[in-house]
């Protein structure tokens, strides 16, 4: 999570890499963008903040955008092999702690993700946004580490467990609770409450420990 105040660079100024800039600096962080066609910049308006045009990868251009000291940097260009060399670079040459690719191809998105490499893939994500407004009662993975073994996702919780404990669910170092929206009010009590029907359930869990979640929501089991 950013603090108020630090610095941020925005590699590409289409609708994603203006929309991002101009966000950030409407919450109170300095904000480098850049891109290598200027005339992507006549999507700024009223921008104060250094505009650079060059390239990602090139390291004259990431120091004259600030890179040495950044906090931050996101690679959303329309090239995938650019935006990772972009944030290998941020994060391997200039220690940038904070560092996301934008990938297009979803399948190269999961085998970054797995190296380490912080990614936002365009097609799971809109594919997933739009899934989510169509079956809004479906059960989905949210978010998953680099390493593949934690798990965040979504639970609707059966009829069987409406009036049970929900930290009943709960195994130590395998599954938590972490929250639970009842009636469309998230809550973060939920080892506190006891199960009512409608309940989404927000848990993290290890891959290990997905079966064992699963026999646990069964419909109607014990």
């Amino acid at each position: 999570m950013l603090c108020c105040g630090v610095h941020v660079i925005v590699v590409g100024c289409g609708r994603v890499g203006s929309g991002l800039a101009i966000s950030l600096v409407a919450q109170g962080h300095s904000v480098a963008i850049m891109d290598k066609n200027a005339r992507a910049f006549r999507r700024l308006k009223e921008w104060e903040g250094p505009r650079i045009v060059g390239s990602g990868f090139d390291r004259d251009d990431l120091e004259r955008a600030g890179a040495v000291g950044a906090d931050a940097l996101a690679a959303v260009t329309s090239g995938d092999n650019t935006n990772i060399l972009t944030v290998r670079i941020a994060r391997e040459t200039y220690l940038i702690p904070n560092v996301v690719a934008r990938i297009y191809d979803p399948r190269r998105a999961e085998i970054y993700q797995r190296l380490g490499i912080p990614t936002v893939a365009t097609v799971t994500w809109t594919i997933d946004q739009v899934r989510r407004r169509l079956l809004p009662d479906e059960d989905v993975g949210d978010w998953s580490d680099p390493s593949g073994q934690l798990t965040l996702l979504d639970r609707s919780l059966p009829d069987s467990w409406a009036g049970r404990r929900l930290s009943d669910l709960e195994e130590p170092g395998r599954l938590s609770v972490v929250a639970v929206t009842r009636s469309g009010v998230p809550r973060l009590d939920a080892r506190d409450l006891v199960g009512q029907e409608g309940d989404v359930l927000h848990l993290a869990i290890m891959t290990k420990a997905r079966k064992d979640l699963d026999a646990l929501l069964e419909p109607g089991a014990p």
